[in-house]
């Protein structure tokens, strides 16, 4: 065996801009989101360290320079953190190769890559083992889902040997997908993916590897996964890692029903429950009743509202009587009393709703 994953060197995928996420990454982009109390990249690189990456290179482009301001050099967790930001988005593959150039391992080196989008329970360790024992060009986690239709699905031999990347199909022929985390041999990333060029390691690349009859390899762990892309899911990947569904070495506390940071104001009166965080400077008043949600910094839960599985951004406020149900809130709106906010409404930053108004459009 060439290496290990001790001082394992990784590359982070953090360049996209999070549509599927606004309000919330309007201003933020969506790797950095509050994440059970922490930024989302908090948990992935402390399991990154935990698992032997001493070096990480993060592959940014939109607004590359919060990323810099969030995490600096890297030194408060352990590791080494470098920046490689695309002028223009390049795609996954585009995005690896330009990341690469940050590098400072030898060819035959595994490199890690992770999606900035991922909360996984997997073992990288083994993975990377898999890698390595079996000289692959690149190894693939992937992960069992009920509904495959959903995805693309990657079909593989009884030995592991990945034979297609199959787009998204009523019928699939396997329940096993790609679950966006890749250990690369170092000489493979700068063969197989040209420079400066928009590429997708998905369509283009696994493609091409397989079809040139290179080994691509499926590491099989089906622990915890979740794509955060969605508000519902961003709301449920906070909440399980509260409640300890999925262990994180970055969690700010205990796991339980409930997570206050430092600063919030908890009534004894109010009931938290789900997983709910309520963060710093926020305050949830007496009666209030907040279930599996994200309560951000400075913003205001009043005495009688009812906030389930929702997001409230920073500064917002909701008036006493108010009901959100799978809603997200952006930062400094404010509910009125008497409105009920449900399936997936999201409303805009800075919008006030006025008391006990009817609105039935998904974006407010």
């Amino acid at each position: 065996m060439r290496a290990s994953s001790s001082g394992l060197e990784a590359i982070l995928l953090v360049g996209g801009q999070g549509t599927r996420l606004r309000p919330l990454t309007l201003t933020t982009p969506k790797p950095l989101l509050p994440t059970a109390g922490v930024p989302f990249l908090a948990h992935q690189l402390a399991k990154a360290r935990s698992y032997g990456v001493r070096r990480v290179v993060f592959a940014t482009s939109y607004r590359a320079e919060l990323f810099t301001e969030a995490f600096g050099d890297g030194s408060g967790f352990g590791l080494e953190i470098v920046y490689m930001t695309e002028k223009q988005p390049l795609g996954t593959g585009g995005a690896i190769r330009n990341a690469a150039a940050a590098l400072t391992c030898p060819p035959d080196a595994p490199v890690l890559v992770m999606n900035g989008d991922i909360l996984s329970g997997h073992d990288i360790a083994a993975q990377v083992e898999a890698h390595l024992s079996r000289d692959a060009a690149v190894t693939l986690h992937l992960t069992e889902v009920e509904d495959p239709s959903r995805f693309g699905c990657v079909p593989i031999t009884p030995d592991g040997r990945v034979t297609a990347f199959l787009e998204k199909t009523p019928n699939p022929v396997t329940n096993l997908i790609n679950a966006g985390c890749y250990v690369f041999r170092r000489s493979v990333i700068d063969s197989a993916i040209p420079p400066g060029q928009v590429v997708s390691v998905e369509r283009e690349t696994f493609p091409k590897l397989i079809e040139d009859g290179a080994l691509v390899l499926g590491y099989v762990d089906s622990s915890y996964w979740l794509d955060v892309g969605t508000p519902s899911a961003f709301v449920q990947g906070s909440a399980d890692l509260v409640l300890g569904k999925l262990k994180s070495p970055a969690l700010p506390g205990e796991a339980g029903e409930y997570l206050v940071l430092e600063g919030a104001t908890v009534s004894p009166e109010a009931k938290l429950t789900g997983g709910t965080v309520v963060g710093t400077r926020a305050m949830v008043e007496a009666g209030a009743s907040v279930q599996g949600s994200v309560v951000s910094d400075d913003a205001v839960i009043a005495s009688g509202a009812v906030v389930v599985d929702s997001v409230v951004g920073a500064g917002a406020r909701i008036d006493p009587g108010a009901v959100l149900r799978d809603v997200v809130v952006g930062d400094r709106a404010r509910i009125g009393s008497g409105n009920e906010l449900t399936s997936g409404l999201r409303v805009w930053p800075g919008v006030t709703l006025p008391e006990c108004a009817v609105r039935f459009s998904s974006d407010i």
